[in-house]
Formats: C-alpha cells, structure tokens, sequence
C-alpha cells in the first residue's frame, strides 16, 4: 500500500511539474475561442524575447485613467429566485462562491438589483402598491417585503463571500399611483409625486442599510426613454430627471445618504445628448455624480464626448444582454469587445443583464424572451451551464481587481480591441479581441520587454504580466 501511494505521489507531481512546465514564461495567457473548444483555458506562458511584429501594442503604466470598481451581473428577481429555490443549498453555495469568490472563482465584485419589479421577476410590484385610484403620499404601506424571500438572502450571502461587492440599485417604474398611468405599466411620473418618490429611494435605501446591505449608487430609471407594453416601465424626460434630481432627491440624498451615488441615464448609447442635457442643468449637475449605459443601440464611443464634456462625471455599464439570437461565434468578439471598448472609454465598472435564467430563459413576466443568463440553472435539477457571458466577465473579474486603473495601451490596432490595467500589486492586466476572421499577429512592449502572439480570429485572450 506504501509502495502504491508513494507511486501516485511521483506520478502526482511530475504531472504538476510538466503543468508547471507548460505554462511558465514571464506573461501568463487565458484564451477562449468562438467554437467553444477554449473557455477561459489556460495557456502555454509566453517569454519576453524583444522580437516585434509591426502591429504593437505599447504599455504605459505611468499613464492612468480611471479607478475600477468591478466586473458582474445582475441579481435579478429571476435570478435569486431560481438560485434560492431551485437548487439545493449545496449547489448554491458552491455556485455563489465560484461566482463572488476570488480564490479560484470568478471574482465578480459588481451587481444590480432592481428596485421593485422588472421583466425579469416573478409578478408586476413596487414596495408601495395601491388599488387603482388610491394614494399613499407619506409611504405609510412601503415595505421591501417582496425581495424578503430570495433577493435579500443572496445578496447578504455574497456580501460575506465578497466584501468588497459594490451593489447599484434601479427601478423600472415608480408606484403606479405616482404615474400618469396609474400603473406599473407604461406611463410618466407625475411632477406632483416627485417629494413621495425621492422620500420612496430614500425608503429603500434606508431598508437595505438596516439588513446590512449598502447600496453604493442608483439610478432614477432603467430606460427611461422607453414605455413597454408588458412590463414596468417609465418615461422620464430629460428636463424631469434634472428637475426631480435637482430640486428633490439630490437635496434629500445629500442629507441622509451623501455616500450613495446617483447615476443618470441608464440608457443606450444612441443617446447621448439625453444625459447631456441632464447635465447641462447646474443644480442637477451638482447631484450626479456619473453617467450609465446599456448595450442594445449605438456604440461605446458615445461615452467619450460625454466623459470629455464632463469629465468630473463617472461612466459606467449598466446593462448588456446575450441571448439565442447570437451564439458563440457571433457573440463572443462582439460581447467581449464591448466589455474592452467601454472600458476603453472610462467605464468603471461593466455589469451584464441577469446573472442566472433557467432553461426557458425565465422566469419572466414580459419582454425578452430568449435572453440568456451568465449562467443557466436546470430547474429541475439544480445543475449549472456555464453561457459564453461568463467566461467574458471572467476575463476580466477573476484578473482586473477593485482598485485596478485603466492605463494607456497606445493607439488600438485595425481588427484588435484592447485594454489594458495595473492592479494595486503591480501585475498589470491586457485584454484582446480579435475582431476579423483571419488570425492577428501582434506585439506588446512595456517599456524594455516585449513579447509576440498570434491571437485566433474571433477569440479573446488576457495576457498577466508582473
């Protein structure tokens, strides 16, 4: 028996070795590829050998930008309560640990809950709900009592795998009696509810604070230029934003919880005069402390004349959604370039839409229906299928740590999106996608080091070097 264990034992480690072996060099790589055969797969390390290409990417780390605050998803209604109910509390704590946890996880350290419900929930609510016709201008029946259940346990939990998880918070619809509609559905605030909504975040974020959870920004409205059908929705104006956050619940923030963000827009980048008129307005203005977009019209670029023009203003991603209409091939540059080209325009922080769904792409009550989660649970069975969005944000979260700075990685190069990052240890951090369908050789130098890599078409790869 001694003789057999001491025989595993040699075999154990020479295979360590030759692993070892295998991925040493100075620049650590993780690659994964649009046919799925790479996920977040480790790779052979690459040495500093001084040899170029003519395509180069240049490292300046004295150069910086902007401070990170993380990578991750939402916690949607859908998502905690699949995680909550649908799996065994083993397979959920193994799931929230591979998720949040930095030791071997994913690290995700960023999430979004939504205050009230959204598409992605169970039923149509808000935390203070009337009959048709009635009021409750003093929120006497506000309660978070719906997010009791599941949504409140799993962000507590995730808390304690990560402390450092930062959590923004938006509402799809005001109460119905604070609308037009007189409904979670459709409609625009009413200009006499702004005291009760502004007193209804403040509510919110006083509830939360009392169950330990901190609420690190909100944002007013999620779209608030759209009006869906079947779902909670609200339109809110330009003007109405800068009024409602210049003259009620800036003021009100600012008194009880200056240490809470609040973020306008929440909206696509075809947009962007939509936050800058909010911004042109001084008293708002002095409120917001950023700017956040989604994914699902216009280009990252948008983000850059807004930051220019206010660049004491924070910008963020707030949502971005993969589904079934886009598979691997077509999906993993586009969403891995997104999450590389906002970053590239100062976004601190990239969430994507839900974090889990089931195999129906639910539980939803309107909206997308074939949108696809980081991860997929098998209601029936607990088990988890890791979608191409995860590994996207692990290229990023288990590597670019809060606290990370964006730095200059020279001018980008055609068919090759790339950022590049230095975390608080010094390792700095490169993220590449290739855009075109042919391989693309490329070099990167930092200073007196260098190295070459020929990254596959449509694949993205982090490169770790100290």
């Amino acid at each position: 028996m001694r003789t057999t264990r001491l025989a595993l034992f040699a075999v154990t480690a020479a295979l360590a070795l030759a692993q070892t072996e295998a991925f040493a060099g100075d620049v650590q790589v993780w690659l994964t590829t649009p046919d799925a055969i790479k996920r977040l797969s480790r790779e052979p390390g690459i040495a500093f050998d001084g040899g170029l290409p003519a395509a180069i990417i240049t490292i300046d780390a004295d150069t910086r930008y902007q401070e990170i605050v993380g990578f991750g998803a939402a916690l949607t209604d859908a998502s905690a309560w699949l995680i909550q109910n649908k799996m065994s509390e083993s397979q959920r704590a193994a799931l929230l640990k591979e998720l949040f946890g930095r030791d071997g996880g994913l690290g995700l350290s960023f999430t979004r809950l939504t205050i009230g419900a959204s598409d992605f929930s169970l039923r149509d609510y808000s935390f203070d709900d009337q009959p048709k016709g009635a009021r409750d201008p003093d929120l006497r029946h506000f309660s978070i009592e719906p997010n009791r259940a599941d949504v409140l346990p799993l962000v507590k939990r995730a808390l304690a795998i990560n402390p450092q998880l930062k959590i923004m918070a938006s509402p799809w619809s005001a109460p119905g009696w604070m609308k037009s509609s007189d409904s979670l559905i459709q409609g625009s605030l009413l200009p006499e509810a702004f005291p009760a909504y502004a007193e209804y975040f403040r509510r919110y974020i006083d509830a939360y604070a009392a169950e330990g959870v901190a609420i690190y920004a909100i944002t007013i409205q999620n779209e608030p230029h759209f009006e869906p059908a079947d779902y909670p929705g609200m339109r809110v104006t330009p003007p109405m934003r800068a009024a409602f956050i210049g003259s009620y619940l800036g003021p009100l923030l600012s008194r009880t919880h200056p240490e809470v963000r609040i973020w306008d827009w929440d909206h696509n980048w075809d947009e962007p005069q939509s936050p800058l008129t909010v911004l042109a307005d001084p008293n708002a203005s002095r409120y917001v402390a950023g700017v956040a977009w989604h994914c699902y019209a216009g280009e990252p670029s948008a983000q850059g004349p807004v930051h220019d023009a206010h660049p004491d203003k924070e910008t963020w991603l707030t949502e971005c959604s993969g589904g079934e209409w886009s598979q691997w091939k077509d999906a993993l540059p586009w969403m891995a370039g997104t999450l590389v080209r906002t970053t590239r325009q100062w976004s601190k922080g990239v969430l994507f839409w839900n974090l889990a769904l089931d195999e129906n792409h639910g539980p939803h009550t309107g909206g997308c229906t074939d949108c696809r989660g980081v991860v997929t649970i098998d209601s029936r069975t607990g088990d988890v299928t890791r979608n191409l969005e995860y590994y996207i944000l692990g290229h990023a979260s288990r590597f670019v740590v809060p606290g990370a700075v964006r730095v200059d990685s020279g001018a980008e190069i055609t068919g090759i999106d790339d950022v590049a990052f230095r975390n608080p240890d010094g390792s700095i951090v490169l993220i590449a996608v290739n855009r075109q369908s042919e391989p693309r050789a490329f070099g990167v130098r930092q200073k007196n080091q260098s190295f070459e890599y020929v990254l596959a078409p449509g694949s993205v790869a982090t490169f770790v070097w100290r």
